[in-house]
């Protein structure tokens, strides 16, 4: 057969504290008058050292019924079942414990065991708890961590139901949070040494800052041995309630700054004392306090003792030592214990104790049963704290924020910087009312990230293979945005509006046009105007010099008109400049078609005159009668009202119109005239063309006439510049970006406009200012004659 399992190393000094406080409990109520008058409760107290085969083993004696059980008083009763289990500390024992007494209908109150998993009553249908289960716990982490900016973790828990659920419990909510998690690394205390300094060397070589651990005290203590053994780079420790309040461990300094959620701190009245009042007595009659009190003093009680080894005289005070033991100063845990048994004894109350008048009477043997069905309905006010179960057998989750700081002398201490209370409305549970220190004592918040926060004007893209919190930041494609951190995506702007170089907001379009501000359009302005007054100035001189042969000669009343039509081409490019309005894009293409079909038809009259005026002079001809003052202004009417009814349907039918170019440029936006009809803009400029061309066929006609109609000449090679500049238009026009296509435009205009005016009026211009003795009727004939 195995040897019976036994308990090894030195007594938990604060589970012995659990212990006494359940007496002290027990003690209270037997002495109350007003909760189970005449009844008093007995209890035995199991050590099962942490240890599943031990704690069951005392499960089932109990299941079994007691030989004996001890009351306060020291009295006995007859042997009977046990009433109700107040333990165990640890989950997986407290599991174990529940599976056997739950078909007893047992009632178990644990004030220590967290597991989440203990909730489901199908399991566990007689087990309750004083302490919140770990599913509150593990929410209130994920929180907390969200709340610091903490997205890079590491996390290490007990390989226990404690640990394993805990841990579930707490990656679930984390990644609700978007919290990510580097490594998840496991172990128990009776592991070997090699897997817990597999675990220590993890957290040392990893990167984040953060480590979260849902370890039991004792596996923290051993995790922290080994971790001392080699340095390694500052962590900020995050704990679970079992650790983080558990004041054996603030010896490791290297956990100062760690933060979690703890049991809130409860005052219980008479505890201290009660636990000071230790006589050798009483110690002897307990095998627990005789081995706390041998460990404590380093004595022992027996008289058997070897000669080495010093003997308890009685000297021995328990006030002067500073154990877990002794220290009253934060009740968290061993509230639950006090909590626990009163729940117990309420519902035994209410069991068995009936309102008789004004005493109450109470029966003394209840059932099993029966105290489980009343431990449900339990509620009532011990301490200034409220005791009741939900329908889980759970507890209101209320916590405390505890940090670990160091004091001015130097150690680390417990210091409550906050509250955590599940019955709030969601976003009010959290509240930090302290400031906290965190690791190596500094005042600034870690930073616990796989990667940075992607500013405005990037967006993430997740790493490959690598979890949702490890991305690159790419910077926005061209036109897109994004305006807040670590945005997911980019977002085009409006059409209007293009991103600024951060690309983090949207900015309105430069608006571009042609105008009189830019140096372009100064420039074409000046030529246009200039071009204008030159046509003016040759007018004037024709006027001042209108009865001279060579102006007489050269159809006077059509040369008028001709400078008349050109001043008004040179004009109407300044309606090209400036920002489009329907008017200005309605006039523009109008004016601009008038106005040159006005002016060829001028040239081709003083084309045609020179024709006719040459088979005038052959013998029987009459021809001129037809082609007189009257006809050539009817010749100029005639093709300038053919212009005039084109752009009258034009306008009539698709006008142009103002418009807003946004697929030339990108970046900035185009302000243009869009032509309504295409059709009727290539309609008008084909018939000027045609005229054109009309009038340079037969100004090739007219070249070779006597030299004193030497205009055809002239026209020929004007009209020669003008269809040179007006084909090579097309192209310029068509492949011109913004508002260089205006600018083509008004080119055209003025480059054709002044080739009019300079080939058919400089010749003659510098002759009468300049050579006058060859403005005279003797002068052309003589040259007409040789």
């Amino acid at each position: 057969m195995p040897e019976q399992q036994r308990c090894t190393g030195s007594i938990d000094s604060r589970e012995l504290r659990f212990s006494r406080a359940m007496v002290f409990a027990i003690e209270e109520i037997n002495q109350s008058t007003e909760l189970l008058p005449g009844i008093k409760l007995g209890y035995q107290i199991h050590d099962s050292c942490a240890s599943v085969p031990l704690a069951m083993h005392v499960t089932f004696q109990l299941s079994n019924g007691l030989d004996q059980v001890f009351y306060a008083n020291n009295n006995c009763s007859q042997s009977g079942m046990v009433m109700a289990i107040v333990g165990e500390s640890g989950s997986t024992p407290s599991i174990s414990m529940s599976r056997i007494i739950g078909s007893f209908n047992i009632p178990q109150v644990s004030h220590f065991a967290t597991c989440a998993c203990l909730s489901d009553k199908q399991q566990f249908p007689s087990f309750f708890r004083t302490i919140p289960s770990d599913q509150f716990q593990s929410d209130a982490l994920a929180k907390l961590i969200k709340h610091f900016g903490w997205t890079w973790i590491g996390a290490v828990r007990s390989d226990s139901d404690y640990g394993n659920n805990g841990m579930a419990s707490f990656l679930d909510a984390a990644q609700k949070e978007g919290i990510c998690v580097e490594y998840s690394e496991s172990f128990y205390r009776t592991h070997p040494r090699s897997r817990i300094q597999r675990v220590a060397d993890v957290i040392r070589r990893s990167t984040a800052m953060v480590v979260v651990a849902f370890l039991a005290s004792g596996d923290m203590r051993i995790l922290l041995k080994e971790l001392v053994r080699e340095p390694s780079p500052p962590r900020q420790w995050i704990g679970s309630e079992s650790w983080v309040t558990d004041p054996d461990l603030l010896s490791f300094s290297i956990c100062a700054g760690a933060i979690g959620f703890g049991i809130q701190q409860s005052v219980i009245p008479g505890l201290k004392e009660f636990l000071l009042d230790l006589s050798l007595t009483k110690v002897a009659a307990s095998p627990l306090l005789t081995e706390f009190w041998e460990d404590v003093f380093n004595c022992r009680l027996e008289k058997g003792t070897a000669m080495d080894e010093n003997v308890c005289d009685g000297t021995e005070e328990i006030k002067t030592i500073q154990n877990p033991y002794t220290d009253t100063s934060q009740l968290r845990i061993t509230n639950m214990v006090y909590k626990a048994v009163y729940a117990i004894a309420h519902a035994i109350h209410n069991a068995v104790c009936q309102d008789m008048n004004a005493s109450t009477r109470c029966d003394k043997y209840p059932e099993t049963k029966q105290v489980l069905t009343q431990l449900k309905k339990v509620h009532f006010s011990k301490n200034g704290y409220d005791v009741s179960f939900d329908a889980n057998g759970d507890p209101v989750a209320r916590y405390e924020l505890v940090n670990w700081q160091r004091s001015k002398s130097g150690s680390i201490e417990m210091v409550t910087v906050g509250l955590y209370d599940a019955s709030l409305p969601e976003g009010q549970e959290f509240i930090i009312n302290r400031n906290l220190t965190w690791v190596d004592g500094d005042t600034q918040v870690p930073v616990s990230v796989c990667t940075n926060s992607c500013p405005p004007g990037t967006r993430k893209v997740l790493q490959k293979g690598k979890p949702i919190c490890c991305y690159d930041c790419i910077p926005c494609p061209e036109g897109e945005i994004s305006k807040v951190t670590d945005s997911p995506d980019c977002f085009p702007c409006p059409e209007e509006l293009w991103p600024n170089a951060e690309r983090y907001t949207c900015f309105p379009k430069p608006v571009e046009f042609l105008s009189f501000d830019d140096v372009l359009g100064i420039i074409l302005a000046a030529f246009s105007v200039g071009g204008a007054c030159l046509a003016i100035i040759i007018a004037a001189v024709f006027f001042h010099h209108r009865t001279s042969p060579i102006v007489k000669a050269n159809n006077s009343e059509l040369s008028f008109l001709l400078l008349f039509s050109l001043t008004l081409c040179f004009l109407c490019s300044l309606t090209f400049i400036g920002a489009p309005s329907d008017w200005s894009c309605m006039l523009r293409h109008t004016a601009f078609g008038i106005t040159f079909v006005l002016c060829i038809s001028c040239v081709l009259g003083k084309t045609i005159v020179v024709l006719m005026a040459f088979k005038a002079t052959l013998p029987g001809s009459n021809v001129m009668k037809w082609f007189g003052p009257t006809q050539q202004r009817m010749t100029v009417v005639s093709f300038t009202f053919i212009q005039v009814l084109i752009c009258a349907i034009w306008l009539g039918l698709s006008p142009p119109f103002p418009m807003k170019n946004l697929i030339l440029y990108k970046k900035r936006i185009i302000l243009e005239c869009a032509l309504g009809s295409a059709f009727g803009f290539w309609v008008v400029l084909g018939y000027i063309g045609l005229l054109a061309v009309f009038c340079f066929v037969l100004a090739v006609l007219a070249r070779k006439l006597p030299d004193h109609f030497n205009e055809a000449k002239l026209i020929t090679f004007s009209m020669l510049i003008f269809c040179a500049v007006w084909i090579t238009f097309i192209p310029a026009y068509v492949s011109s970006p913004g508002k260089f296509t205006v600018a083509v435009e008004i080119f055209a205009i003025l480059a054709s406009s002044f080739g009019l005016i300079l080939c058919i009026f400089a010749p003659k211009c510098y002759i009468i200012l300049f050579k006058p003795e060859k403005n005279s009727k003797k002068h052309l004939m003589s040259k007409n004659d040789s």
